[in-house]
């Protein structure tokens, strides 16, 4: 019988029934009934105790777990089952039901179940607090290359876009020379280079720079930048390699027509354009002449543009070098097609841009390079291949423009816009 309410209970070494021990004893003393959690709106995450920041599905292990973490007293008990209580989605509460064990009164083991009940509230994570404040950044990339155009940084943008590389960037910022990339931790840009290195040849240069110092605990704050270098060699331009350079690729001519700055150019690699001191001839920009040809099979006039070596003044060491009979008169470079303005009515496609802050920058100059670079992608069907085109539903080009024969973009090769928050490029 039990010494308190005389009730007959099993023996036990309290000689007391288990209604007269839970009376007496609380086993769940010490440990809260009530608790928070933090959870941030932007990055759906929840505070991991002490510092850290988890992604945790409703009713999931994980999260299960960092409720657990925010109990004290738990160390005192023995955790037999712990569950969680269905509650509404929208009631920003979860409840989580403990079994737990102790023992009380000459080794008697005592069992009990209670719920605990937490509260969800929001708190923005350091990571997010960061990136909405858009000025603070632990490393920035700076990619810069020296031609007098922007093509190849709209398409490398396009090739960010389709990776989805930016998405850990807290800013991006359009310079006269190049782009900046911004980021909260060298990692994530390290991370960016590496991906630089793999899509163009291109060589970078690390700097650091001391921010703040804590003498307490020897801890160092410093910026880090990444600087960029992206080969000068585009398409549409010309290179004259030197001699030794030129038998080691196969016995090849010097004189040979660049091809694609991104990848790869040529044969040559980044490692071969470091070593070698390549020599491009830059002089020859805007000296493109139209040639009319004349072809006796098709019968009928092409426009092309071509470099006329002929007739221009070029100071160039390697070129200096070769012999007069080796130089050819002319380099045809690319096929001229019709009128621009014609060309832009009729395109019924369109690009996604990164959101970017536009600094000192020409803005008539940087939309013709856009313009160019939209119609290198209509010409080359080879470069469009690792770009995401899609229908551009709004514009319906004109009936004029249908007859001209220009190049175009099938339907086929265009993906449908589904994502209406993303940016568009608008310049075409």
């Amino acid at each position: 019988l039990c010494c308190q309410c005389g009730l007959p209970t099993p023996p036990n070494s309290a000689n007391m029934c288990v209604g007269c021990i839970r009376s007496q004893v609380d086993i769940t003393e010490g440990i809260p009934k009530q608790s928070t959690l933090y959870f941030c709106k932007n990055c759906e995450r929840q505070v991991d105790p002490p510092n850290n920041w988890a992604s945790c599905a409703l009713e999931s292990r994980e999260l299960l777990a960092i409720c657990l973490k925010k109990l004290k007293g738990l160390n005192k008990v023995r955790l037999i089952d712990a569950g969680f209580v269905w509650t509404e989605p929208h009631s920003k509460r979860i409840k989580v039901k403990l079994t737990i064990q102790k023992e009380v009164m000459n080794s008697t083991i005592l069992q009990q179940v209670f719920v605990v009940e937490y509260v969800v509230q929001g708190q923005m994570c350091d990571a997010c607090h960061r990136q909405a404040a858009q000025d603070f950044w632990k490393a920035v990339v700076q990619v810069r290359q020296k031609t007098s155009h922007k093509k190849t940084f709209f398409y490398l943008e396009q090739l960010i876009i389709k990776h989805n590389v930016h998405q850990n960037t807290v800013k991006v910022k359009q310079e006269s020379d190049g782009i900046d990339f911004y980021y909260a931790s060298k990692q994530d840009a390290r991370k960016f280079v590496d991906f630089l290195q793999s899509v163009v040849p291109c060589r970078f240069k690390t700097s650091e720079k001391l921010i703040s110092h804590d003498i307490h605990n020897n801890t160092f704050n410093y910026k880090y930048t990444f600087s960029v270098e992206i080969i000068p060699i585009c398409r549409e331009e010309v290179i004259c390699l030197p001699l030794k350079l030129a038998r080691s690729l196969g016995n090849i001519g010097k004189m040979v027509p660049g091809r694609h700055s991104l990848k790869k150019t040529l044969s040559l690699n980044s490692a071969t354009f470091v070593c070698s001191g390549l020599h491009y001839v830059d002089v020859l920009k805007g000296l493109y002449i139209f040639l009319l040809i004349i072809s006796f099979y098709l019968l009928h006039t092409v426009f092309s543009c071509s470099y006329d070596f002929k007739n221009s003044n070029i100071n160039d060491e390697n070129l200096n070098k070769m012999k007069a009979d080796k130089i050819p008169d002319v380099i045809l470079v690319k096929k001229s097609y019709g009128d621009k303005r014609k060309r832009r009515r009729a395109r019924n496609w369109k690009l996604k841009v990164l959101e970017k802050e536009i600094g000192d920058i020409n803005q008539d100059q940087f939309e013709k390079d856009y313009d160019e670079f939209l119609a290198d992608l209509e010409e080359d069907k080879t470069l469009r291949q690792n770009v995401n085109i899609y229908v551009d539903r709004d514009h319906m080009p004109e009936s004029d423009a249908e007859d001209e024969e220009i190049p175009k973009i099938s339907l086929q090769e265009m993906l449908e816009d589904l994502k209406l928050e993303d940016a568009e490029g608008g310049m075409g």
